[in-house]
């Protein structure tokens, strides 16, 4: 088998055909015969991770319009021919002047490409984890070799303090394998402690209000945000209030004279979310914002509440991994300008078209339905009807 794949390495890799899937570390998808053989295969081969992807369970299937795109390979090819941008091209809004490009974040050219001379007050960055969701290595959501991934993560960092304003926020989402000492959170962590330009700020947990565990342990819930300044940037802390009424009295003190509790002396009667987000519902295929074909989706609600506190309308908001536009989408919502890319194409244009169904139809996603009714995912099990 190991043989194979060095055959295959060496007749391919000048190969850019999507049979040849190059992100982070060059992973070939073998033949269908291979794969049958040896489902769960996983070789080390010069330092890089090949990866045979076993067939998909009942677990990865959906009842979505269109299956996880990072499981079908297959139609992510059929999909290709509809984007509107190959690499290096930069699609701009004619109404409000956001951009979106098919770029590689770690590449400071491709960022000066679509930032020019501007500089962002806010970037939102939802970046791979190193982390293999649900046990399997796929061409978007994949493990490498830990160093490898901190080279990355430091690549994409020094290209985000590079555009931002000399007083500016920076979001980070993370995650961490607790099957793999908790990486890469920790190292991530200790990475941003060599940029002196930036300060941390906060450490942010959302709760999932859908997780993930087994009976041997505590449900998985939590999403990790880090939250770092450049300069001395403007917090606009009416966007930390949430719809969650104020119940519980405490914390009395004396004002002018006159013993007052908490709540008289609150600027609004629901509470603020802190660093522990409990109101957050997570996107799934029964949320109007749910986007099918993604994987990583991350709530509207969050990204709005982000955008809110750290920029003021027309404002410009970075996203250096689009994913599903949900960046594009607040700020669209909130009137600021967004500049976002990918380095895929198909997400890409996943989240031009989600700009365009927003100012048609007033939905902000799909929920069930194909974001590529031009072509039907026949890989699909039988969709419902609500």
């Amino acid at each position: 088998m190991k043989k194979d794949i060095i055959d295959l390495l060496s007749t391919k890799q000048n190969d850019k055909s999507p049979d040849a899937v190059g992100n982070a570390g060059r992973r070939f998808v073998m033949d269908k015969e291979k794969v049958n053989k040896e489902q769960n295969m996983t070789i080390d081969l010069f330092e890089e991770q090949f990866f045979i992807r076993p067939e998909r369970t009942k677990r990865e299937q959906t009842t979505e319009g269109l299956e996880r795109l990072d499981f079908n390979d297959e139609l992510k090819r059929k999909i290709l021919p509809l984007c509107r941008l190959d690499k290096g091209q930069i699609w701009q809004d004619p109404v409000r002047g956001h951009k979106v490009g098919v770029l590689d974040a770690t590449d400071s050219h491709c960022v000066e490409k679509i930032m020019g001379d501007e500089k962002a007050k806010l970037i939102v960055n939802d970046p791979p984890y190193n982390v293999a969701v649900g046990n399997a290595n796929t061409d978007n959501l994949f493990k490498m070799n830990l160093k490898k991934y901190l080279d990355f993560s430091k690549s994409w960092i020094q290209n985000a303090i590079g555009i931002m304003d000399k007083d500016a926020h920076l979001y980070i989402w993370m995650g961490t394998d607790y099957k793999d000492n908790f990486q890469p959170l920790p190292d991530f962590m200790i990475l941003m402690r060599e940029f002196s330009d930036l300060k941390p700020r906060n450490f942010i947990t959302m709760r999932n209000q859908r997780g993930y565990g087994t009976q041997k342990n505590w449900m998985w819930v939590r999403q990790e945000l880090l939250y770092y300044v450049k300069g001395t940037p403007s917090f606009y802390v009416e966007a930390e209030y949430t719809d969650i009424p104020r119940i519980l009295k405490g914390y009395y003190k004396k004002v002018n004279g006159k013993r007052t509790e908490n709540s008289e002396r609150s600027q609004s009667n629901c509470i603020r979310a802190g660093n522990v987000w409990v109101d957050i519902q997570q996107v799934f295929y029964r949320l109007e914002e749910n986007v099918p074909g993604c994987y990583a989706q991350k709530p509207l609600k969050s990204i709005e509440r982000i955008v809110q506190s750290a920029s003021a309308a027309n404002e410009l908001v970075v996203d250096f991994f689009a994913h599903s536009g949900t960046t594009l989408i607040a700020g669209e919502r909130l009137h600021r300008k967004v500049y976002t890319f990918e380095i895929d194409p198909v997400f890409a244009e996943i989240t031009i078209r989600r700009l365009k169904r927003y100012r048609e139809t007033g939905k902000t996603g799909w929920q069930w339905r194909n974001p590529f009714p031009e072509i039907v995912d026949k890989t699909s099990i039988k969709r419902r009807r609500f």
